[in-house]
């Protein structure tokens, strides 16, 4: 399992966000040269943020986005898992998987879950208001 760049983009935007949260809504462009990320990979990140009720936008002059709720209320685990998909280390674990017809028999099958469990469990306990620290 490796978290990509989508995912990795979309923690440090959010924490951007969230360190700057004073500044009220916060340009894009703003964040890109803070974070050194490119705007149009970001611009692509941003409406997943969006619809999911992460972020908040205006659009015109004096716009941007902010976060919609407080840093503590931000997991990190939520925010990867909204940007890469389930964080899962292999195939047959997937939601709506097929069920491999070796999963009776399968020696590796635990270790696959508990490691699967503790990826999770680690990252559902890091918070943005954590990383700020």
């Amino acid at each position: 399992m490796m978290i990509s760049t989508r995912g990795r983009y979309a923690l440090r935007v959010l924490l951007d966000l969230a360190e700057n949260q004073n500044e009220g809504y916060i340009a894009m462009k703003t964040v890109a040269h803070r974070q050194e990320l490119s705007l149009k990979y970001i611009e692509r990140i941003m409406p997943v943020l969006s619809k999911n009720h992460y972020v908040e936008g205006v659009q015109g002059k004096g716009g941007g986005y902010r976060l919609a709720r407080e840093p503590k209320d931000y997991r990190v685990g939520d925010i990867l898992r909204l940007a890469e998909g389930e964080l899962v280390p292999v195939a047959c674990l997937e939601c709506n998987a097929k069920t491999c017809k070796r999963a009776d028999t399968c020696k590796t099958l635990p270790m696959w879950k508990e490691f699967h469990h503790m990826v999770n469990h680690y990252f559902d306990n890091i918070t943005l208001l954590d990383l700020m620290k």
